[in-house]
């Protein structure tokens, strides 16, 4: 009778972690961003592109943290310099982020171009996907690197606490965008989500320092 309750506090954490992680990566102005929140304003193939987007992010996030679980099983040491690498860049995002707080920054969409093909649309969503770099060190790299510190049975949980983020703030952003265009224009608005990724940033790296050493 006392798996059920021990399961879910062994599983809440972990897919709390994953989606506070992915959420924290993928929540930045950026080319993405833009470009399906223009499709929401729009109202042009949203379900598409919020599906594309979402889909290829939880397609690159289980590669990286079963990929990076197999290859880190057989060598512990480099998980734990990954681990603290991890933790690293987690608090320097962290950083970057309440930096941009202090900052004036919004997010628009061009209005005035014209409507796009759905595979025009798909073409141009998998080429700000795809072809940004940054979104392989975001997901297979970094998220894949911490997510191989969960153990096995919760490695699931983990992606699917990210790729739930990833879906929501697409989702958010492409069927929301009339009523969170107003929002997003605002420079305030941004400074508080900024400022509250910079906490959540710096919070996840002092709980992956300490997995990390704690292993030692």
């Amino acid at each position: 009778m006392t798996f059920f309750p021990e399961s879910i506090s062994a599983v809440v954490p972990t897919f709390v972690q994953g989606l506070a992680l992915s959420f924290g990566l993928i929540v930045a102005i950026g080319a993405q961003n833009a470009f399906v929140l223009r499709q929401g304003l729009r109202r042009e193939h949203v379900g598409t592109v919020v599906l594309f987007c979402a889909m290829a992010d939880a397609v690159l996030i289980s590669a990286g943290v079963l990929g990076m679980a197999q290859a880190l099983g057989k060598h512990p040491q480099v998980a734990r310099a990954l681990a603290l690498a991890g933790a690293a860049f987690l608090a320097t995002y962290g950083w970057q982020a309440l930096r941009r707080a202090r900052q004036s920054n919004q997010l628009s969409a061009d209005r005035t171009s014209t409507g796009l093909r759905l595979s025009g649309a798909v073409a141009q969503a998998a080429a700000f996907t795809l072809l940004n770099p940054h979104v392989y060190l975001d997901t297979v790299l970094l998220v894949g690197s911490i997510g191989a510190q969960q153990p096995a049975a919760m490695r699931p949980w983990f992606i699917a606490g990210a790729s739930f983020a990833s879906m929501s703030w697409f989702g958010l952003l492409g069927f929301g965008a009339r009523r969170l265009a107003p929002w997003f224009a605002r420079p305030k608005a941004w400074q508080v989500l900024d400022g509250l990724i910079g906490l959540t940033m710096w919070l996840l790296a002092a709980m992956l320092l300490r997995h990390s050493l704690g292993s030692i």
